[in-house]
């Protein structure tokens, strides 16, 4: 690092990186187009291969970047404008840059990843779904075809021998789940030639503040199957018998639910229980427990869908249906049995790793999103990454309008149609966001109550994502969708027609009406930024309702009401909202804090644990140490047994030895969390306390280590053609899953941001 980019991050604001230099090469050159243009492809390919090297001097930058633009040109028909290679450049320095939404990022993510491997460096491009890992890849494809780079995808769907071959390649896109699942799933590999990921180099993320800090938020877990045993059934039909208030309580956060006693009395009876605090009761009083949870507190169309009868979870962050997730086994099965549908199997955590580790081992990373100043501390102190904007294209006339907020839902949710029926009638084009499934369809279901047939994108449909939004510019159209962070589809006027283009031009461009604001900030100003790309003319308005409290309803309004429409005219109540999304901004990063405080010391001992194993993997060290810790029966088995096949049966005894004590620690860490915060009863600081007995659990694990594969190599079962797992009690999971697992399991934080919202709002007008 620079002096310069030093003494930034020792005085600078986050969010300050200037990219001047940058914008000096990128129109610089512009004067070598004319000459590129008249180069054959071989030729440019050759002043390509000439850069190879270090890269960094202002000429050969300057050339890199004229190669690149003339490359995108003749092969995906895009002139790269001077914005894009300075956003590219920026990449490159391994900094997050910030573009709006219609200025190509995906093509300067490209031309980065083209800068990288000229210097020397094997990229990954990740991302926020698989859709866009493999668009992308597909896309760009022919760019990096012409300069002799191979590039592969991986998604949740390909094989091993896929996985294998697009890591392989100079360029490999992927998502950031699919990326970390192949990790944990190379750390559990019994052979070497299994592993599919070579050593970390270089990362682009696209999408970054969606990639690392809303996903963040969820550590990625990979499970074991196991077969499932529950009576979770039995238990659904027993909450569903409770009557709320008078048998359980629930939070105003919408986090918490728990019995009374008088429903606690209730549970007994229905389960002839006489006491279910009583010793030996604990596992039931759990399951209870969480059946109410997912009685009460998960919704369906919200947090989940149902489809092809299994439970399907969703995305908060991104309003899709989350691939091969499941929550913790507890809920999951409960939620299972709500739905009368059978159970799937269970499982054990294998391991598991944070975004941040897994972004942490890359060597140089550079990131783009439409959104990132607004995320720039958190980049700096979570990833020590600098951010900065780089300017449009052309200027954003797009017209912001102020919150129209209303008395109740039902008022904003009929004003909302009736501005969209207004402007449908004028044949404009409106895109409508929502928070969840169910409110997708609700407004899509008023709208079509008045003759507007909308088309409609959320987790229920999103394979066809690409060609709804992409028309959600065209005349009269009207499309509405859940989460529109991370759908990396251009929104253009016309969707390509110049004549129409202009027409919707000529009404204002396209009109996006939020239902709700989101938890941050960033996630709504992707959502307006969908209007306004490269010029064109748009609006964005966010509709509010202060019925997302349900006790709103009961308060006495001191402010002006229009008595028509229920709507609130306030500027003071406008500022209340911001403040609560400011509020709940900021517990969402105490979150993400608290998490990340947590996960420090685990990932320490993880990579312990995986260097270790990595040498009893890819080394002898399992032979040697069995050799001198086992001599009798070593010696035995080398009388019986092929060196080779000896050594391979000491390697797999090793390594179910290792992986079962890991699993358990993390089971342990798991649980130990849980139940941390009772620690400070006993004026005992929670992190503190979860350290110190995570660090003297992990001390145990190391030194009980080779006490317990000697015993389970003097046991296992090993004839001439190796270890007889299953005879040795050794077998592993037949199949793997991921959780969706972190700290605010029920409902999205758009749910209890829209909560919090009311709670705040009738606080002021009860003060004003």
């Amino acid at each position: 690092m620079g002096l310069k980019s030093s003494l930034r991050r020792l005085v600078g604001k986050p969010g300050s990186a200037g990219f001047g230099k940058q914008h000096t090469i990128a129109v610089a050159a512009g004067e070598l187009e004319s000459e590129l243009e008249q180069l054959d492809d071989a030729s440019l390919k050759e002043r390509y291969d000439a850069l190879w090297g270090p890269m960094d001097g202002r000429n050969e930058l300057r050339e890199f970047c004229a190669l690149a633009r003339e490359g995108a040109r003749r092969t995906i028909g895009e002139r790269p404008y001077d914005v894009q290679l300075q956003g590219a450049l920026g990449i490159l320095d391994g900094t997050v840059v910030e573009m709006a939404t219609g200025e190509g990022k995906t093509l300067a993510g490209a031309i980065a990843a083209l800068g990288m491997i000229a210097r020397g460096r094997r990229v990954q491009v990740m991302s926020v779904n698989d859709y866009l890992a493999r668009r992308d890849a597909e896309w760009m494809g022919p760019l990096y075809e012409l300069f002799g780079i191979e590039v592969g995808w991986v998604t949740g769907t390909v094989d091993h021998d896929h996985r294998a071959a697009a890591y392989a390649a100079d360029i490999c896109y992927g998502s950031v789940s699919e990326i970390g699942f192949d990790l944990l799933r190379d750390r559990l590999r019994t052979s070497v030639d299994q592993i599919v990921q070579p050593e970390p180099d270089a990362l682009i993320i696209d999408e970054a503040d969606s990639v690392m800090i809303d996903e963040a938020k969820v550590p990625l877990v990979l499970a074991g199957s196991l077969p499932v045993s529950d009576d979770g059934g039995n238990l659904a039909d027993v909450v569903r018998k409770l009557i709320k208030q008078e048998d359980y309580e629930s939070a105003d956060d919408g986090m918490q639910v728990n019995l009374t006693d008088h429903g606690l009395r209730r549970v007994e009876e229905l389960l002839g229980v006489d006491n279910l605090y009583a010793e030996g009761n604990e596992l039931l009083l759990s399951k209870i427990n969480v059946a109410l949870y997912a009685e009460t507190l998960v919704q369906r169309d919200v947090d989940y869908i149902v489809s092809d009868g299994t439970v399907r979870l969703v995305d908060p962050n991104r309003g899709r249906v989350a691939q091969r997730q499941r929550w913790p086994d507890g809920l999951h099965a409960a939620v299972e049995a709500k739905e009368g549908l059978e159970l799937t199997d269970h499982g054990e955590i294998l391991d598991t790793i944070t975004v941040q580790a897994l972004i942490k081992r890359y060597d140089l990373v550079g990131g783009m999103t439409g959104t990132a100043l607004a995320a720039a501390e958190q980049f700096r102190g979570f990833y020590g990454l600098e951010t900065g904007a780089v300017p449009t294209n052309a200027e954003c006339i797009r017209i912001d309008q102020p919150d129209r907020i209303f008395e109740n839902d039902q008022d904003r949710d009929a004003a909302m149609i009736e501005l969209i029926k207004q402007q449908h009638g004028e044949r404009r084009p409106v895109l409508v966001g929502t928070h969840s499934v169910a409110g997708s369809e609700r407004i899509a279901d008023l709208l079509r109550e008045d003759g507007i047939e909308p088309a409609v994108l959320n987790a229920k449909n999103d394979e066809v994502e690409a060609e709804v939004i992409a028309a959600a510019g065209r005349l009269a159209a009207v499309t509405v969708s859940t989460q529109m962070a991370g759908r990396g589809v251009d929104i253009k006027l016309g969707d390509g027609d110049t004549d129409e283009h202009d027409q919707v031009a000529e009404l204002g461009g396209l009109l996006v009406i939020g239902h709700g604001h989101y938890h941050t900030r960033r996630l709504d100003d992707q959502l307006r930024g969908r209007a306004g790309r490269q010029g064109d003319p748009g609006e964005s308005v966010i509709f509010v309702s202060l019925d997302d409290d349900p006790n709103t309803s009961e308060l006495q309004l001191r402010w002006a009401i229009d008595d028509e429409t229920g709507e609130i005219s306030s500027q003071q109540l406008i500022d209340k909202v911001e403040q609560t999304q400011r509020i709940s901004e900021g517990a969402l990063l105490d979150t993400h804090q608290n998490s990340w405080n947590y996960s420090q010391q685990l990932e320490s001992q993880r990579n312990d644990v995986v260097g270790y194993r990595d040498r009893v993997l890819r080394d002898d060290l399992a032979a040697v140490e069995f050799a001198r810790l086992c001599p009798e029966r070593w010696a035995e088995l080398s009388e019986a047994v092929e060196p080779e096949v000896l050594e391979e049966a000491a390697r797999q005894v090793m390594l179910h030895v290792l992986d079962r004590a890991w699993s358990d620690h993390l089971a342990f860490a798991d649980e130990l969390r849980e139940g941390i915060h009772l620690r400070a009863l006993g004026r005992e600081t929670p992190l503190m306390a979860f350290h110190s007995a995570c660090d003297q659990a992990y001390r145990g694990l190391r030194d009980g280590l080779l006490g317990k594969a000697t015993e389970a190599f003097e046991t296992a079962v090993i004839t001439a053609d190796g270890l007889d797992e299953e005879a040795s009690g050794m077998e592993r999971p037949t199949s793997t899953w991921t959780y969706m697992v972190d700290d605010m399991a029920f409902g999205s934080p758009e749910d209890r941001f829209l909560q919090a919202v009311g709670g705040v709002i009738r606080r002021a007008m009860r003060t004003d």
